[in-house]
């Protein structure tokens, strides 16, 4: 069997939403292609396929492509067009547009003055085929291939038809409009793309290596892990890494999103993407370029739009309806009046009909739902919020059920020693043995024991140690038999454990050659944010909030109440955890559910809910990973704000599916009793494209304020 990949190519020449999603489908039904997705936001392809499909592939989805609009094309991302090709290309479409509009002046000069004559038809007939001669070509393509329902035919015929009937001047006009509609939509497009990418524009140039005494400027992915980097005060960190030497406050805010600067010093994480304030460091390399925390936000971000959101898909279904029944439409409209219409005039129920050709494309509907995700997924960037895809921001506001996991989530995660109970065993041996024993650990309770006491390593020889997912750990220290861990951990070994422990913390039990010898008692400190941020999710409707731990009752039920959180599930393994959660949502399968943890051993559970949420995952590989949504800091609000801007990208949508509707229902129903013109019909179709792409990227002027999110 082949191994699936994913493979990712550069779209270019292709502006038309809706042929996007023709190409699309029919990439999707090619053999060896599970999946295709096109991202016209970001003008990508993304397919996963069979690597024995590759060889040919490529050249499959370039005719398919070029069958459905002419001149469009998948190219390797590596392999596109320069700026200056790109500039060169544009201008000389302006160049075409000021000719034939020139020309058309002149025509209607000729035409106002009542200077009838060959020479001003022949004005309008020339400034026709400058201004649209590429409309007209594609058209004539199609023709050939069948592709009846495309914009470019519709647009010739409808142009067709006005010159028939002798309209030339609005003939030219319309078509004027419309290629000048269209290039002011693609220009709309980018700058919305760049204004989007601004918010996420955290990618490095350029990195400043120490070599000996000298240093030497290269660009971030020529740098190797272990090499030496010198970040200046107001550079832009350019690598993951520790700091060597050297003391500053760096802005984390494009990462985080967090306002305040954070100190680092020798031996603290830095990120790429911070910003340098103050101090000259000297930095050891732990990541190369592509591994770094910022390239895979970036990726995560770029790569969002594949993932399609439910109303995306809706309006896909809704495209491919709409356009045959608008023509179907038109054609009865231009014909069936001669039955019941006594003075029935062909030319002016062609007119009709043709203005009703203008409006039949949906792209203005196409185009403006993926901009609006796609300015949502770029906003909840700012905040340092990241979103996998469209989907994801539809179920977030949907969500009723929300569950916590504990410690590191609701709790800060800093775990502090504050009791020890020995029972029939020296207290400071118990201390010395569990303390030598953590010493191993990488758990964040195991830390906060090995950090209580220094214990001698040569007088407390460690000869075996193992850890024990979800439980504790097993050593054995001066040829004693050591489990260090939860309940469960000594009650499967057959180990009697005293009962109805009551402390605040967690209780973390030991036992020394078989026999219960004390417990310690672990607390952690509440997040301040916590009672508050519940409280805003409630507000915004969540109707339950739940906790699953594996902490113990007293504990997580105290934690719960001071917070605000409804139903506690506690002493409880990480695969006690999916259970529940499964049994959760088997009893509320009308209810999406939503999973928050801090992405350590929450794999199962964060890929079981409807969605998984990573808290405090900056740098976290495996968080990044494995979640649906990301949360860069440590703040619960930031749950409320990924929910608002998630309400506001769904407002966004259905303003702009609203509002393309309802004004070419209008212009729809005037043509058809001979009250619009074509130039009404024109703005139906791209001015209010136009339209609906500005209303998309207001949703990148959005402000936070006490939580509340307001465009």
């Amino acid at each position: 069997m082949n191994q699936e990949t994913k493979v990712t190519y550069e779209v270019q020449n292709l502006s038309c939403a809706n042929c996007a999603k023709k190409i699309e489908k029919h990439i999707n039904e090619i053999d060896g292609v599970s999946e295709a997705s096109i991202d016209i936001i970001n003008k990508r392809l993304t397919i996963s396929t069979n690597k024995s499909t590759n060889v040919n592939l490529l050249n499959e989805m370039n005719k398919i492509a070029d069958a459905i609009e002419p001149g469009t094309r998948f190219v390797e991302m590596k392999k596109h067009f320069s700026e200056h090709e790109e500039e060169t290309e544009e201008k000389k479409i302006i160049i075409r547009l000021i000719l034939g509009g020139i020309l058309f002046v002149l025509g209607y000069i000729l035409e106002h003055f009542n200077l009838y004559s060959v020479a001003q038809i022949t004005l309008f007939i020339i400034s026709y085929v400058i201004i649209g001669y590429e409309v007209i070509y594609k058209a004539l393509k199609n023709l050939i291939r069948g592709n009846l329902f495309d914009e470019n035919f519709l647009m010739t015929i409808a142009t067709f038809a006005a010159i028939y009937v002798q309209s030339y001047p609005e003939a030219v006009a319309v078509m004027l409009f419309y290629e000048v509609g269209e290039y002011f939509q693609d220009r709309a497009i980018d700058r919305s793309r760049k204004s989007i990418r601004e918010l996420v524009a955290i990618q490095p140039k350029v990195a400043y290596v120490k070599q000996g005494n000298v240093i030497k400027e290269v660009h971030p992915s020529e740098v190797k892990v272990n090499d030496i980097i010198v970040i200046k005060p107001g550079d832009l960190v350019p690598l993951d890494g520790i700091v060597l030497s050297g003391t500053s406050e760096v802005d984390t805010s494009k990462l985080t999103g967090e306002s305040l600067p954070r100190t680092v010093e020798p031996n603290s994480e830095i990120l790429a993407g911070f910003i340098n304030y103050n101090g000259l460091l000297e930095v050891k390399v732990t990541k190369l370029y592509e591994d770094s925390a910022v390239s895979k936000i970036l990726e995560l971000v770029e790569n969002a739009q594949s993932k399609k959101a439910k109303v995306e898909k809706w309006i896909t279904k809704f495209a491919r309806i709409y356009t045959p029944i608008v023509i179907l439409l038109a054609i009865l409209i231009t014909v069936l009046p001669i039955a019941f219409v006594s003075d029935y005039d062909f030319n002016e129920y062609l007119y009709r009909g043709a203005t009703f050709l203008v409006v039949s494309c949906p792209c203005a509907l196409v185009i403006s739902i993926p901009l609006s995700i796609f300015g949502g997924i770029g906003a909840s960037s700012r905040e340092g919020i990241l979103i996998k895809g469209g989907n994801y921001l539809e179920i977030l506001r949907q969500a009723k059920v929300i569950v916590f996991d504990k410690t590191g989530t609701i709790t800060k995660g800093n775990f502090v020693v504050t009791k020890v109970m020995a029972y029939d065993y020296d207290e400071n041996e118990l201390i010395n043995l569990t303390v030598r024993a953590e010493k191993l650990s990488n758990h964040a309770i195991g830390k906060a024991i090995a950090m209580y006491k220094e214990v001698d390593q040569e007088e407390y020889k460690v000869e075996e140690y193992e850890e024990i997912f979800g439980k504790g750990i097993k050593a054995r220290i001066n040829n004693l038999d050591i489990l260090i861990g939860n309940k469960e951990l000594l009650l499967s070994n057959n180990i009697e454990v005293i009962n109805n422990v009551q402390e605040s913390g967690t209780i973390i039990y030991v036992a020394i050659n078989g026999k219960f010898v004390g417990y310690f008692v672990i607390s952690d400190e509440i997040k301040v944010e916590a009672k508050e941020a519940i409280r805003l999710l409630k507000k915004d409707g969540i109707e339950t909030s739940i906790m699953l731990t594996g902490d113990n009752l007293t504990q997580a039920s105290s934690v719960a109440k001071l917070v605000g959180i409804d139903k506690v599930f506690a002493e409880l393994l990480p695969e006690d955890k999916l259970t529940i959660l499964e049994q959760l949502k088997q009893e509320n399968p009308d209810k999406y559910f939503i999973y928050v943890g801090d992405g350590v051993n929450d794999t199962p559970v964060l890929t079981a809910s409807d969605i998984g949420i990573s808290m405090g995952a900056l740098g976290s590989d495996a968080a990044i990973e494995t979640s649906d949504i990301v949360i860069m800091n440590d703040n619960l609000k930031k749950l409320y704000t990924a929910r608002q801007i998630a309400k506001l990208t769904n407002k966004k949508i259905w303003q702009n599916i609203i509002f393309a509707l309802a004004v070419k229902i209008l212009v729809l129903i005037l043509s058809s009793i001979g009250y619009a013109t074509m130039w009404m019909a024109v703005f139906s179709d791209v001015g209010v494209a136009l339209l609906a792409i500005l209303n998309s990227v207001l949703i990148l002027r959005y402000k936070v304020n006490k939580g509340q999110v307001t465009s």
